[in-house]
């Protein structure tokens, strides 16, 4: 990453109704980020979005919750890119992932979006897939539900157990990509988390 701003943004769906949800660990994460940051407050900002401008990780970073729903998400973090001159490279979304184990923290750069339309709106609106991801392992929804309930569901009582912890495991490796890049950041937590 370079010396510059980056943008770390949590995805989440805005409102009480959906702030247990699976869906909104994205938020959960950023705002244990911006606590650990000494606890500033986010402020609404003109891309729609709720931010925390703040030092993390010995840098200058961008904290920010688009204020939309999940599922158009892109206008307000391309949005963020562009008003604060952050360049792709350095802008860093953490979000839920249907894919991974419960719990389970994976970090890389492009690829594909594994059916998250939170993750599409982000892609079409910077006009590329190569920001950072740190994904946040929700785990499969059990025998035939669909995905869309499931992830709009909250957490069961045995997450709920393990959840901060995971939430702590994902701030720290999003920290790691600050700090030390990619791949370091990688190797780190790919051997930590399952």
């Amino acid at each position: 990453m370079t010396p510059g701003p980056a943008l770390v943004v949590g995805l989440g769906n805005p409102g009480p109704d959906y702030a247990e949800t699976r869906h909104n660990v994205g938020f959960r994460v950023v705002e244990l980020l911006a606590a650990r940051a000494g606890g500033g407050r986010f402020s609404r900002h003109r891309t729609n979005s709720d931010v925390l401008e703040t030092r993390l990780a010995g840098r200058r970073v961008v904290l920010a919750k688009p204020r939309t729903y999940m599922n158009v998400s892109g206008g307000p973090v391309a949005g963020l890119a562009k008003y604060f001159s952050v360049p792709i490279e350095d802008v860093v979304v953490v979000h839920d992932d249907l894919d991974l184990g419960f719990g389970v923290v994976r970090l890389k750069r492009g690829g594909g979006e594994g059916g998250h339309n939170g993750l599409r709106s982000i892609s079409s609106a910077l006009g590329t897939k190569d920001y950072l991801r740190v994904r946040f392992g929700i785990g499969r929804p059990p025998g035939r539900q669909d995905p869309a309930d499931f992830v709009l569901k909250r957490f069961s009582g045995a997450e709920k157990k393990e959840l901060e912890f995971a939430v702590d495991l994902a701030a720290d490796a999003a920290e790691a990509l600050l700090s030390d890049g990619l791949e370091p950041a990688q190797n780190k937590f790919h051997a930590l988390s399952g």
